[in-house]
């Protein structure tokens, strides 16, 4: 997956998305709501099995504890965790659909260093053109279709 100005292409196709408010850098940080430039690859589906069938084998249920660590302090910062969780985290289990499908990239992980920015995914977008806090976001149509026949460890480059 190759995502520009124009779009994230995959398999020959050519995806409307979105990137982060702040844009794309090559000097990512915690809360600058950019997306960061560079290959990524993605090691890790995520999926609400209460809302949609599973995507691919490799996919993993979204439980209702399931968390993601964002705060630079925590020991398990830019990982999946569980609640209760003493520091801060996003809920991975939303009322909204922007997290029903995730692709899980491998920025700032296994080894996080901290404030370099944490939870990069590939989601659903809340509307065409709407930027995200640093992510990759499609519609739903277009996440559903990549999926079904993105690999593990596939690269998703950003310029």
């Amino acid at each position: 997956m190759v995502v520009t100005s124009r779009g994230l292409r995959f398999r020959g196709r050519l995806f409307p998305c979105v990137v982060g408010y702040g844009g794309t850098t090559t000097h990512k940080a915690e809360g600058d709501r950019a997306t960061p430039r560079g290959t990524h690859h993605i090691v890790g589906m995520l999926y609400r099995a209460d809302r949609m069938a599973r995507p691919a084998a490799w996919a993993v249920p979204i439980g209702p504890g399931d968390l993601w660590s964002d705060d630079a302090r925590d020991p398990d910062y830019n990982m999946m965790v569980r609640a209760p969780h003493p520091f801060g985290h996003e809920v991975l289990r939303r009322p909204d659909p922007l997290y029903d499908l995730i692709l899980l990239t491998d920025w700032n992980r296994p080894y996080a260093v901290p404030d370099r920015g944490s939870a990069i995914f590939v989601h659903q977008w809340r509307r065409p053109g709407c930027s995200t806090e640093g992510c990759v976001a499609l519609s739903r149509a277009s996440l559903d279709w990549i999926a079904r026949r993105i690999r593990y460890r596939s690269r998703l480059i950003v310029w």
